[in-house]
């Protein structure tokens, strides 16, 4: 039975994005950046030591500037990159106003890529040492599943910056052989995008954090609604451009490896279970929200005899909110205790 100062949190670690959602209501999604003046000048503009998250983005020029999440797993040789962890998920603990200070004891479950559970492990206890009491460290798809109770004949596709994650449910704790990770997902897709527009616009200036911005408000699957329009300079004037063709090249080349995962995982589905599982296909992750996600995977499904596909209703929270269910009904025998 837990006391009164006992307080439970799930965390979405992510590559882009981070998300807390804590047992006393609190709920906050950062920007996973964090960064420190760049030299003595900034450090008077800024009046700080460190920045996270959005305040951290919009004052990037005056700092070294750290996302410290590279395809789902934390960077290793750099201290730097180890420090920024811990800030984020400091930070996270402040924002949802628990923790030692606040005089609770934490129990989190943090959520990771399904493949990097065993390589992130042992850098996550080292992170939340001294942040929280004890630990549960779960795939990130299986978080989403649990916290919908979508936990039978089900298949989540969590499709982040960093990874896409894909689980069956089978109504136990899923196994590796019921999950699987790719790389290829958000950031690779922004790459694919910059690429695609410098090819039709070499004359166009503009960064990486603009081609996320443009993907993040106009990106699609399919037949364009409208033309993609942006504004980016040419030789220092504000030019119009059209990349309705490089949107939809770089998010259209996203689909073919995340239709086979999705495939080989059904195939190994129990052959009385396949159809059940195939009309409860869920999206969740920023880049699963892509326009047509949903339609293309269900016609990529008509290979197999049909199937459904839905988004979940909260993608910024389904992974904390996933968490904080495990970390309120997880038996205690489940948890990794960080302190004594």
């Amino acid at each position: 039975m837990s006391d009164k100062s006992d307080v439970r949190v799930g965390i979405d670690l992510g590559t882009s994005r981070s998300s807390i959602t804590a047992s006393n209501g609190k709920r906050h999604v950062i920007e996973s950046y964090v960064g420190w003046p760049a030299d003595m000048v900034a450090r008077k503009v800024l009046k700080k030591d460190v920045l996270v998250g959005d305040e951290a983005l919009e004052n990037r020029s005056m700092l070294d500037l750290f996302r410290p999440l590279e395809e789902g797993l934390i960077k290793e040789g750099s201290s730097r990159d180890e420090a920024a962890v811990r800030e984020l998920l400091r930070h996270l603990l402040v924002l949802a106003e628990v923790g030692p200070d606040n005089g609770h004891k934490v129990r989190a479950v943090v959520g990771v890529p399904a493949a990097s559970l065993r390589v992130n492990k042992q850098s996550l206890r080292k992170a939340m040492s001294d942040l929280v009491d004890s630990l549960i460290i779960v795939s990130e798809p299986f978080a989403v599943a649990y916290g919908l109770e979508a936990l039978l004949h089900t298949l989540i596709i969590d499709i982040g910056a960093g990874t896409a994650d894909f689980c069956v449910m089978r109504g136990r704790l899923p196994t590796e052989e019921d999950q699987k990770t790719l790389t290829t997902a958000g950031d690779w897709l922004d790459e694919q995008l910059e690429m695609h527009v410098r090819e039709r616009h070499p004359e166009a200036s503009f960064s990486i954090h603009m081609v996320r911005d443009w993907k993040e408000k106009h990106s699609f699957v399919g037949e364009p609604k409208d033309e993609v329009k942006v504004v980016v300079p040419v030789r220092g004037k504000p030019t119009e451009i059209d990349v309705t063709e490089p949107m939809r090249l770089a998010c259209e080349s996203l689909m073919p490896p995340v239709v086979e995962t999705m495939f080989d995982l059904l195939s190994r589905v129990d052959p009385e279970y396949q159809e059940r599982v195939r009309n409860h296909v869920i999206l969740a992750g920023g880049t699963a929200m892509i326009r047509g996600v949903d339609k293309y995977l269900e016609e990529a499904l008509k290979e197999l005899g049909g199937g459904k596909v839905r988004r979940v209703s909260d993608p910024v929270f389904a992974g904390s909110d996933g968490g904080l269910s495990i970390a309120i009904e997880a038996p205690d025998a489940d948890w990794d205790l960080l302190k004594g």
